[in-house]
């Protein structure tokens, strides 16, 4: 028996769904160009300050004066 043959349709381009962020990073998207540089559609000051208050660094917590470091971090008070 023969196959039936389908007929080729150009497959829909599939819209990849936006992934769950933080609250204050809300809208932040990250690109490579074709030069494989990074462009992003946020400042990296903000993203920096965002890290340096929500991820602790590894590299320092093997340091014996980790924990007054961490606590004598000032939180820089938002623009407005």
């Amino acid at each position: 028996m023969a196959k039936k043959e389908t007929p080729k349709t150009p497959k829909a381009a599939k819209a990849t769904p936006k992934p769950r962020v933080h609250s204050e990073l809300t809208g932040f998207e990250v690109s490579i160009d074709q030069f494989g540089e990074l462009k992003s559609n946020m400042n990296i000051e903000k993203i920096n300050e965002f890290l340096n208050q929500n991820v602790d660094d590894k590299k320092l917590a093997e340091r014996d004066d980790y924990e007054e470091i961490k606590k004598e971090k000032p939180k820089k008070k938002k623009k407005p």
